[in-house]
């Protein structure tokens, strides 16, 4: 793993140990339990969610007892109810914690639901509580979003965009020279390859191998992969690799400010991208480009999913190179096509085809007649 992976681990662990130091003990024996087969950013989303729930136990289960979060206990859970939780889901639509309003949308809720959905299993799993309320209480229902991507020459519109700052800002025309080789670059990776964004920021120089154009990449959850990339992509990388030779070479203000040396791709201050700096990157070109779409690093991954999925309409091979360990996530992909779907079908179905035979007269069985629903 990557220095890169190593200090975000850290201090994802710095983190967890300060939410933790706000929490009753209870949520420290959850922490340890679930750490043999969850990562740190995992835990640490969990942990957040759960000082939300106790959080309202205090303030509305147990608001006689004047207890404060961190005086609660396992007792205390086994004292929660099915409409409890309920209840808690209709707080989460607007609720007040630590002097802040907060909102919580479909997606959002049914996180935390699924926060307490883990704590509440593995308690009753050691036996420290006698049920699991969670069993009696419905997922909160989910709109599926629409998926976002960008059409052919959306794409073509905004590498163009990224190479040539032609519509951009005078403020950020002026930056442009210095980072629109790196831009062209990432952008074509994300779109040639699907990969995430923390799997861009953490690329190091010598994760890219031009013999076979491939390169290592640290999937979600800490295991490695080998991914490929086309010819073009590798134009693009190396163009930006050979340009980032010659700041150094040159002793340019660029080249003299880089302290990591071994990141892929480089920001103007000389340290390793970061996800939020890459997003507004994205952003930027997006911004002109796609005006009507918000675009993110994530929905260039979907249009790379999209796009694979159409190419080769095998659902398992776009999860395998996307990285998804459960194909229902892929099928968010596979749902964008739909609308190609709906366009196709419409020249699949002869009102008046001559080629068609002729009906049996005897047939059996009368269409015209049939106006119920099929069940079978």
């Amino acid at each position: 793993m990557s220095s890169y992976f190593d200090e975000r681990t850290e201090k994802t662990l710095t983190a967890i140990e300060d939410v933790l130091d706000t929490l009753p003990y209870f949520a420290r024996e959850f922490n340890v339990g679930i750490s043999m087969r969850t990562m740190p950013l995992t835990r640490l989303g969990y942990l957040r969610d759960i000082r939300v729930f106790c959080d309202y136990l205090v303030k509305r289960k147990f608001k006689r007892d004047n207890l404060m979060v961190i005086d609660l206990t396992v007792e205390h859970l086994a004292q929660v109810t099915p409409t409890d939780i309920e209840m808690y889901i209709d707080y989460l639509s607007m609720y007040t914690m630590d002097g802040k309003k907060h909102t919580c949308k479909e997606h959002a809720k049914e996180r935390k639901v699924s926060s307490l959905r883990a704590m509440f299993k593995y308690f009753y799993k050691r036996e420290r509580i006698d049920h699991d309320v969670m069993t009696k209480v419905d997922t909160p229902k989910v709109h599926l979003k629409p998926i976002v991507r960008l059409d052919v020459n959306e794409v073509v519109d905004i590498l163009d965009e990224a190479e040539t700052g032609e519509n951009l800002t005078g403020r950020q025309k002026a930056f442009h020279d210095a980072t629109a080789v790196r831009d062209e670059a990432m952008l074509s990776l994300f779109l040639g390859t699907g990969i995430r964004i923390s799997e861009c920021v953490g690329l190091n120089r010598t994760d890219i191998n031009f013999a076979d154009n491939s390169f290592m990449v640290t999937r979600k959850g800490g295991n490695t992969s080998i991914l490929y990339f086309s010819e073009e992509v590798a134009d693009a990388l190396r163009k930006y690799i050979d340009w980032l030779d010659g700041q150094i070479a040159e002793g340019t203000p660029f080249g003299k400010r880089i302290y990591d040396p071994d990141a892929l791709f480089i920001s103007g201050k000389g340290g390793r991208m970061t996800p939020r700096a890459v997003q507004m990157m994205v952003k930027k070109y997006a911004k002109i480009t796609t005006p009507f779409k918000k675009i993110t690093p994530h929905k260039l991954r979907s249009t790379y999913g999209t796009n694979l999925y159409h190419e080769t309409h095998d659902i398992f091979v776009v999860a395998e190179v996307l990285g998804h360990t459960d194909v229902n996530t892929t099928r968010k992909h596979y749902a964008a096509m739909s609308e190609d779907i709906r366009r196709e079908a419409v020249s699949k179905v002869k009102l008046r085809d001559k080629d068609m035979p002729a009906a049996d007269a005897d047939d059996d069985y009368d269409y015209d007649d049939y106006d119920g629903d099929d069940d079978e």
